[in-house]
């Protein structure tokens, strides 16, 4: 049986950590960390699967082809909702070919693209739909969704997320990025402790990463909170 391959690009996942070290906290009119993690890591996961070619799922493939093309040079809004020559948009794909890979992952497309036109609850049901049991696109997935909670002023929830996150990728490059974008929520939200134990859990099982270079001194500043 026959397979339909798309043509993405491998990522280099080392230098897509290291463009997500601004956290959520310092930029407040965009999204950033989790959200550009899971929007490359998509775009990633996308260039090593491969959909079997069965009809329906052949014809979710070819469906949402158009999308990846809009949504890789970041014209969310036509990725979103299609265009007037035949493409539908992901959120119709996602509805019309429920059940399928292509269908799932066009939930993930759906959620990201309103997240990044700002629509953030709609962003988390999109979002709430896609399963994934990797370590890399799953915890992205929920890194975004915390960012989405944190956009909307919900911290504590934003931050709990940002956690689970963190244990679901269980990673030196994934999981201090979302510790750190938890622990200075729960620093905003006087949950200093919390914090503490967020950046500890850096310093004690991520030491190999980038962030716990400095992450005595988010223990310290907690600390004498």
């Amino acid at each position: 049986m026959a397979e339909k391959k798309h043509t993405h690009q491998p990522l280099d996942l080392d230098e897509v950590m290291g463009s997500s070290e601004a956290f959520i906290l310092k930029y407040k009119n965009k999204l950033i960390g989790g959200i550009a993690a899971a929007v490359i890591l998509v775009g990633g996961y996308l260039g090593y699967r491969h959909f079997i070619a069965e009809p329906k799922e052949a014809k979710a493939t070819e469906a949402i082809f158009k999308g990846e093309q809009y949504f890789d040079d970041g014209n969310f809004e036509l990725a979103l909702n299609g265009d007037s020559v035949g493409y539908k948009g992901f959120i119709k794909v996602a509805e019309e070919f429920s059940g399928t890979d292509a269908g799932n992952l066009a939930n993930a497309y759906a959620g990201i693209s309103l997240a990044q036109l700002g629509k953030y609850e709609d962003a988390i049901k999109y979002l709430d739909k896609f399963s994934a049991d990797d370590q890399l696109v799953g915890p992205a997935i929920l890194g975004t969704i915390g960012n989405c909670y944190a956009q909307l002023g919900q911290l504590d929830k934003a931050a709990s997320t940002l956690i689970k996150a963190a244990d679901k990728a269980d990673s030196q490059a994934l999981s201090p990025i979302y510790l750190i974008q938890a622990g200075e929520l729960y620093e905003k939200l006087n949950k200093n402790s919390e914090a503490v134990e967020a950046y500890t859990l850096i310093k004690n099982k991520y030491f190999e990463s980038y962030q716990s270079m400095d992450i005595d001194k988010y223990i310290e500043r907690a600390s004498i909170k």
